[in-house]
This record gives structure tokens, sequence and C-alpha cells, in this order.
């Protein structure tokens, strides 16, 4: 299955107060979650705050990254080809493993044969394997499966990321698709049930505050799915309770756990302290 981890967080992008990238919390984040067992990471994804990501900083943070053996996939987020091109470039300059690409929305939606062009061009392009990235929470738009199954046969998609929570959606999409085409749940709730219909794996923001759990839930999904649905019912809760905040929950909820969050970028602001202090207790 071309080499990838089946678990790989949505890690987070901590920001000083002014709004730069803080490196060396950036390193800490990589090296304390290597050391609890993650072997791969995304990148600059939707909990990575990849829409606020400026030219540059995509280059900065898979470099940062490549100093540890683990796979580095990188968010691509653009609206035109020539942008998610350009991102394309820098990700693999950085040293990216793999790249997660977003739907473009703003003038496509509804445009299929603009979406496939898009993802065909990227995926001719690139000189590294793209995954592709549905995320109908953030975007309003859901990746049709037609599309999904058009795309599946170019020779350098070779998976996918739907954050839409829909088990009977990922089981239609596993139906549509070559048997080594990687798709992964992005969403917590539905981890166990992903497993369970054939999910290759999940890419999810609760690798960042409980990986452990992440890890074990999906494990016992492959194995004992009675003692996955105590394990899943816990993930569920906890990450409904955190991530009903938005990224801003999930920094507060990694900090918790141990990593160094920093701050969001404006227009994101950090959480009131008290809502933070009870998203900590959640984890601790």
């Amino acid at each position: 299955m071309h080499d990838l981890p089946d678990y790989l967080p949505a890690l987070i992008t901590p920001f000083t107060q002014r709004g730069e990238i803080d490196a060396k919390a950036h390193t800490h984040n990589l090296r304390v979650l290597a050391d609890r067992g993650i072997e791969g990471f995304l990148v600059g994804g939707s909990n990575g705050e990849g829409p606020y990501l400026e030219p540059g900083e995509r280059e900065r943070l898979i470099k940062a990254g490549r100093r540890r053996k683990t796979h580095l996939m990188c968010g691509i987020g653009a609206e035109s080809t020539r942008m998610a091109l350009a991102q394309v470039a820098e990700a693999t300059e950085g040293g990216a493993d793999s790249l997660l690409v977003l739907t473009p929305t703003t003038l496509t939606r509804g445009r299929d044969d603009a979406v496939v062009d898009f993802y065909r061009a990227v995926a001719d392009r690139a000189k590294v394997p793209i995954l592709l990235y549905s995320v109908p929470s953030v975007t309003g738009y859901s990746l049709p499966v037609e599309l999904v199954a058009r795309l599946s046969r170019h020779n350098n998609v070779i998976g996918m990321k739907d954050s839409s929570g829909d088990v009977v959606r990922l089981q239609s999409i596993i139906d549509a698709t070559p048997g080594d085409f990687a798709l992964y749940s992005g969403a917590s709730k539905a981890l166990t049930a992903a497993i369970a219909v054939g999910c290759y794996g999940a890419i999810t923001g609760s690798g960042n505050y409980a990986p452990e759990l992440v890890m074990s839930t999906m494990a016992m999904a492959r194995t004992d799915i009675a003692k996955a649905r105590k394990s899943q019912k816990k993930l569920s809760t906890l990450s409904a309770d955190i991530e009903a905040y938005g990224v801003p929950g999930v920094k507060a909820a990694a900090q918790a756990a141990g990593l160094k969050p920093g701050y969001p970028r404006q227009p994101l602001t950090r959480l009131a302290r008290g809502v933070e202090t009870s998203i900590g207790k959640l984890i601790t």
C-alpha cells in the first residue's frame, strides 16, 4: 500500500503571538509525538492552518520534520492550478513524501470537469504521490464518488482523506476504487466504523492530544470490535468536546498533552483562559 503509515495526526502549526512560525515549538511537537509511537504526520492540513500558510512556510515546516525518520505528508490548499503547483514545488523541495490536495471550491463547485482537470494537472506534475482531500465541513463541497473513481485511475493518485464521517460514503469510495487505493477517514467519531468497512487508516486532529487512544482504537477495530466500541465511545466524546472549538480547541488540548501549540494565526484567536482550562482537564 505505497508504504504509507496507517495513522497520521493532522499536526498543528505553532505560531508566535505576532503570527510567525515557532520553529522550535514545531520540532518539539514532532519529537514528542514520534516518541509516542507516531510514524507519520500531515503538515499544513486543516488543523495545521494550511489555508493561512504563506509562501515558503510549507518548505520550512517539512524541512524541520526531515530530521526524523517519519513519513511527512504536506497539505496543499489552493484555488487555482497555478497556485497549487507552486505549493507542490515548495513542499517537494522541503522533502515531503506525499501530498494531500484539498478540493478547489470557490469557482469550481459544481464544475466537475474543472475539478478533475485540477487534480490531474497536479498529479501529472508532482514528483511525489498525491492523495485527494475532501472536507465538506470546511469547504462546503464533497468530492463526488464518481470523480474519486475517475481520479483513482491516475498512477500518481494513491489515496484520499475523506472527513465527512459518512461511513456509507466511505464504503462507496472503497467499492469504486482500486484495491491499493489508500482511503483515510478524517473523522475521529467514525474511526472504528471506517476501519470496519475497509479504510486503510485515519488522519485526524485527535492525534495531537490523544495519540495512544487513537492508535489503540484503530488496532482494536481490526481485531476486537467489542473492545473497539468502548474505546471509540471515549474517543468520540473527547474529540467532540474539543473540536467543537475548532483549531483553537485542538491547540488547547495539545498543550495539555505536552505539545507546544503556540497561538493560532489570525483571524483565529486563542480561547478564553477558562475554556482552555476546561479542555485541559479533559486531557489530564
